[in-house]
């Protein structure tokens, strides 16, 4: 069973969240404000949190950056209706491992929580990383499909543990630069679409397969088949 709390004071959301995540595979704590919610996540360990951005008391990124501050690692999930770009940014830039927009779907909160999770046992100690057939090595920075080497460069290897990492998710090419090369996206570049795409031609070639959808007017995605 996977601990996850939800600092939320709407009770809407927080019956989705509910109905999205039920018993026996997840028990979900609710917090109403942001204090509470600190001390609840500091008193008890929890493999998830989702964090509303607008709080009673606080702001939700000041609360994550609280929690990021002591050295908290758990993985979350912001779910807020500011949607805007510049927010999502903030958002990520405050410690956030994902952002949700409302209103939301349930398959969309499940596939987000799975996605997290599956990183926050990458933090407990997993070493390598799998899709469609290809093992990411962590420690020795060595890919492979099925036993046969693939011969990447180290930038590439940063593009594809970024994109495994986040595999089923929507990424937007901000934040893979952002979270590559940790600086500044400038928009005028065409960096990104030129290392997924040497990076689609090798696995392709290699091994025969297409890892990477190009979601159009918003960035990338890795499917997660194993």
């Amino acid at each position: 069973m996977y601990k996850v709390l939800s600092i939320e004071d709407d009770e809407l959301v927080v019956k989705e969240l509910r109905r999205a995540l039920p018993d026996p595979r997840y028990h979900l704590q609710v917090a109403r404000s942001g204090r509470e919610g600190m001390a609840m996540a500091m008193d008890l360990p929890f493999d998830l949190i989702t964090l509303d951005r607008v709080l009673p008391d606080l702001d939700g990124l000041q609360v994550l950056t609280a929690m990021r501050g002591i050295g908290m690692n758990t993985p979350v999930l912001i779910i807020s209706s500011m949607d805007e770009a510049d927010e999502r940014v903030r958002g990520l830039r405050a410690g956030g491992d994902d952002y949700m927009a409302k209103p939301f779907t349930r398959d969309e909160v499940q596939a987000r929580v799975d996605a997290l999770l599956r990183r926050g046992a990458l933090r407990a100690g997993q070493t390598i990383l799998r899709a469609n057939g290809i093992e990411l090595d962590l420690v020795r920075r060595h890919a492979s499909y099925h036993g046969k080497a693939l011969v990447l460069q180290p930038t590439e290897i940063r593009v594809l543990e970024f994109m495994m990492r986040h595999a089923g998710l929507i990424l937007t090419r901000t934040m893979i630069f952002e979270g590559v090369w940790g600086c500044r996206f400038d928009p005028g570049t065409n960096l990104i679409d030129v290392h997924v795409g040497r990076l689609r031609k090798k696995i392709q070639d290699c091994c025969g397969i297409s890892m990477f959808r190009t979601i159009r007017g918003a960035g990338y995605m890795l499917d997660d088949g194993c």
